[in-house]
């Protein structure tokens, strides 16, 4: 560290899918809270006023080094030697519980630095504490190459159907649905609002999420967790006849207003949640296709099903399949004397 008032930061930024995460593996000394669970250090994080590693957060996914759909996450010790690390997931308005596009990213990071003993053609699971459980990115390696990532999440499952939430601004209501994979997403079916899942509508999308969570309030909080993220979601046939083939294409908003470039990990795995219950799942060839606002995807399919805590609806623990990319290795100078210091959004 360069004294009291700055210091430098290395990071890697990767993508999934179009989705940025920032990977920050040095943690300044003195950082990291000296508690026994990766939840519990959120819990420490969140808890302590100035805390300074929500300080870090907040220099590295505002502008100037960030923006307002910042993601990325703090490698911290696991909970115990059962998993290889642990990660703190942070982006512009906080810590989150749960991540799977950072989860798919954070595997081909560990295979890239050898953090695991990764075959020269297979593939090796990269076991990772979340502050939500233990998660895996199972990563299959191609002639040394890593190919893609299968994100097994928490057991994922409905809480709620068919809520009636009402829109202020279009005076009328919409019918919302509520899972739980490791953090509470909503689902919105975008045919009710007349809207298509484009880039040029993202921004009538931030309005409506903004909108509809308000109007949720505390119908949206299951246990500790409040509403993390909305997907709305849209049917996409395309003329395939594929038996237990679904095909569906999501913007994810989450936090306050974000736009996920990416299907979202862990929302695919509640959208599974959804489709399971609904009965459009069935068999071990079922499959969803979830492609995100700028057209990437994942490909979803059912691990093993179970009965939920919500009686209900059925658990199931869900494999999503994804990519990453490296985009970026850099050093950040962190100065707390600068007068825009810790940075600013405008959105």
């Amino acid at each position: 560290m360069a004294g009291s008032s700055s210091y430098w930061v290395e990071s890697e930024d990767w993508h999934t899918a179009g989705e940025p995460f920032r990977i920050v593996q040095d943690i300044p000394p003195g950082f990291m809270p000296e508690v026994q669970t990766v939840n519990e250090r959120r819990e420490k994080i969140i808890q302590v006023e100035n805390h300074p590693l929500d300080g870090l957060r907040k220099f590295l996914s505002h502008e100037p080094r960030g923006h307002a759909d910042m993601y990325g996450g703090f490698i911290s010790p696991p909970n115990d030697s059962g998993a290889h690390f642990g990660v703190l997931f942070w982006h512009k308005d906080g810590f989150s519980t749960a991540c799977g596009h950072g989860t798919i990213a954070l595997g081909y990071w560990a295979v890239s630095k050898g953090l695991v003993d990764a075959p020269e053609n297979g593939a090796v699971d990269v076991v990772i504490d979340v502050p939500s459980g233990r998660v895996v990115a199972t990563v299959a390696v191609k002639y040394g190459k890593s190919i893609h990532a299968d994100f097994v999440n928490v057991p994922t499952y409905q809480i709620a159907k068919g809520l009636s939430v009402a829109i202020p601004s279009r005076d009328a209501n919409v019918s919302v649905d509520l899972a739980f994979g490791g953090a509470v997403f909503a689902s919105v079916n975008a045919a009710q609002l007349g809207l298509q899942v484009r880039p040029e509508n993202a921004n009538e999308f931030i309005k409506l999420q903004r909108e509809i969570k308000a109007s949720l309030g505390d119908k949206a909080t299951y246990g500790s967790n409040k509403l993390y993220a909305m997907l709305f979601f849209e049917e996409e046939n395309n003329g395939q006849e594929e038996t237990g083939l679904i095909i569906q294409k999501s913007v994810n908003v989450y936090g306050d207003g974000q736009i996920d470039r990416s299907p979202c990990g862990s929302g695919t795995c509640g959208r599974m949640a959804i489709l399971l219950a609904e009965g459009r799942l069935q068999g071990e060839n079922s499959r969803l296709l979830h492609h995100s606002i700028i057209g990437t995807t994942f490909e979803a399919k059912i691990v093993t099903t179970s009965q939920s805590p919500v009686s209900d609806f059925p658990a199931c623990v869900v494999r999503v399949r994804g990519q990453a990319f490296l985009v970026a290795q850099t050093r950040f100078f962190i100065n707390l004397e600068d007068p825009l210091s810790p940075g600013f959004v405008l959105r």
